[in-house]
Order: C-alpha cells, then sequence, then structure tokens
C-alpha cells in the first residue's frame, strides 16, 4: 500500500531575480495531479542553464507552469491523475518538468517521464532528460545528423555538449567540439570526439575546414551564439546545417548573410520549455525507443558534475556560473 502523501513540502524558490542567493528553501503544499499527470517522489534534480536564466528573471516559466526551477528530476511515482495509463504509484522514472523539479514533489504529465535506464541510480537518471530531450530534437531531428557527417558541438564539456558527443558518435558522425581548456577538451575526447578545439588557443573555423579537407562541417550545434554566428557559417560545408539552442554570447551579431545563399546554408533554433505536452512525449518516445537501450548497455551515459543538497541548490548555481563543471550538476533531493 502506497505511503499516505504529505500536505507540505520543502521547495527552493526565487525570492527575486538576482544571483544564486536569491535560490530559498521554502515550504510548498504538495501539487495534486490532474488528467494525465504524474506525481513523482523526487531523489534528485538536474540543474540546467535554463533555470539560471530563469532565476535572473530572463527566462519566465510558461503559462500554467511551476515558478519553481527544475527542469529534469528522477524519483518514484507517488500518486497519478485519474487518465494515466502507464505509471503505477512506485514505478521508477526520469522526467522531463514543466518546472517545479527543486522541490519534494513533482509534477508532470506521464508521456513526459521514462523509466530509469536500467543498472541507473536515481541521481543519474536525474541527469538524463533535459539534455537527452534536447540533444535528440536538435541534432537529430531537427538537424537531421546522419550516419558519416561530420558534427561540431560547441561547449563540449557542458551537459548538453557532453551528451551530444556521445549520441552522435553512437550513431556514427565525427565530431568535433569546442572546449575552454585542456583538462575540458581531453574529457570530449575521452567520450568519442575525434577532435577537441581549445576555443582560447585555437581558431574553430581554421581546424573544422583541416579536419574536413577544405570542405566544412555538415552540423553545427551552438549555444554560444554572438560572434560565432558569422564564425559558424565559415565553418559550414555546402549544404550545412547549424542549430541554435541559446546565445551565451549574445543574440546579436554582424554576419555575412552571403555565405547562407552561397553555402545553401539551413540555420534554425529552437526552446524546449514552451513545446506542447504531445511534441514532447513525442521525442520521448524516440529517446525510450532509440537511446534508451545504449543508455542500458552503458554505451552512452551522462557525465556527472557535483552533486548538492537541495538546500544548497545555490551553491550548485554558483558551479554552473563558475564555468569549470564538465558535465551535469544534480541535486540530491533525499
Amino acid at each position: 500500500m502506497a505511503e499516505p502523501l504529505p500536505e507540505m513540502m520543502t521547495a527552493i524558490a526565487i525570492a527575486e531575480p538576482g544571483g544564486p542567493r536569491v535560490l530559498k528553501p521554502e515550504t510548498r503544499p504538495v501539487p495534486k495531479p490532474q488528467g494525465g499527470d504524474v506525481l513523482i517522489r523526487v531523489r534528485a534534480a538536474g540543474v540546467n542553464r535554463p533555470d539560471v536564466a530563469q532565476r535572473t528573471g530572463a527566462y519566465p516559466p510558461p503559462p500554467g507552469a511551476s515558478d519553481l526551477p527544475g527542469l529534469e528530476v528522477a524519483g518514484t511515482v507517488a500518486a497519478v491523475g485519474p487518465d494515466v495509463r502507464r505509471w503505477r504509484v512506485g514505478d521508477a522514472v526520469c522526467a522531463l518538468t514543466p518546472g517545479g523539479g527543486y522541490a519534494e514533489y513533482c509534477l508532470t504529465h506521464e508521456s513526459n517521464a521514462l523509466p530509469v535506464p536500467h543498472g541507473f541510480t536515481l541521481t543519474e537518471a536525474a541527469a538524463l532528460p533535459e539534455t537527452f530531450f534536447t540533444v535528440w530534437h536538435n541534432v537529430f531531428q531537427r538537424g537531421g545528423l546522419k550516419a558519416g557527417e561530420t558534427f561540431l558541438v560547441h561547449g563540449g564539456s557542458s551537459g548538453i555538449g557532453t551528451t551530444a558527443i556521445q549520441l552522435a558518435s553512437a550513431f556514427g558522425a565525427t565530431v568535433l567540439a569546442t572546449a575552454g581548456s585542456a583538462d575540458k577538451c581531453e574529457a570530449c575526447v575521452t567520450l568519442g570526439a575525434a577532435r577537441a578545439i581549445n576555443y582560447r588557443e585555437e581558431d574553430f573555423v581554421a581546424v573544422a575546414k583541416e579536419a574536413t579537407g577544405g570542405k566544412g562541417v555538415n552540423l553545427i550545434l551552438d549555444m554560444v551564439g554572438g560572434s560565432y554566428i558569422d564564425r559558424n557559417y565559415e565553418a559550414a560545408a555546402v549544404e550545412g546545417r547549424i542549430v541554435q539552442i541559446a546565445f551565451l554570447g549574445g543574440a546579436k551579431a554582424e554576419v555575412n548573410f552571403a555565405k547562407l545563399m552561397v553555402k545553401r546554408l539551413v540555420h534554425t533554433g529552437s526552446t524546449l520549455r514552451p513545446r506542447t505536452v504531445e511534441f514532447k512525449g513525442g521525442v520521448a518516445a524516440e529517446l525510450e525507443r532509440l537511446v534508451w537501450p545504449l543508455l542500458a548497455e552503458r554505451k552512452v551515459a551522462p557525465v556527472m558534475d557535483m552533486i548538492y543538497p537541495l538546500r544548497d541548490a545555490w551553491r550548485a548555481h554558483e558551479r554552473m556560473e563558475e564555468g569549470d563543471h564538465i558535465g551535469k550538476i544534480v541535486l540530491d533531493v533525499d
């Protein structure tokens, strides 16, 4: 028999827009599942760049979403809405959430939850949803990466980058990655990058051209923007694709758009959080079919950086903003 749910829970709220210290523990009512929702007893929650942006006031939650940060969790199903068909109380799941992950309990739609891969701890499982959903949609669905192509990922040592390197390699692409230190470059190569480019010492355009015999790369995943946009156009091959997922270097740039025409480039981009439950459920289904078997065999796995207690979420945000992390930062909610 399931344990009775408490009325209240501990959560980490954003007291006001600002630095990491505005993340404060609060007591909140435990949310109640409706319709197709599952209520997850959170054991671990991933920390991501959108959480940092939300904390500073730059990325407000979409209408109807929790005001609490946290876009990915792992734990056990604590309660289900009346329309839930797949999950039962007690099931171990990891899930993409519309918000609210920095808490002891969190709601998400049942289609946005996935089983914890065989052999994974809940802490590892919490590091999967946001990055794997993002990479799968942007690299494979939107970017159309195919076996035999050359793929350049910026920020290769980030949570997104380490995931992208592994998945692209697993599906037969040749991977190049940029990173900002020798240690980070070494991590990228260990994960499967054919060449890591220290952007503080090397020109990624020149290296990309050299690595491809002057042809350029087929696909670029960029979270930097700014001056990288024009340089991405230079590094791309004819009929190349560039997928934009963030603008850490700024959303404005001076760009020679003639390259877009002459090379017949495609430059697209997306954000994940505002997409519909149905869209995210479709991504989840593809991941379960095509990627979850790789996780179960440990052919692909999240790179774990640091784990912090839930009440020290501010320290996790400091770690992310310092930029020294390699892989995923996770909160332990137990």
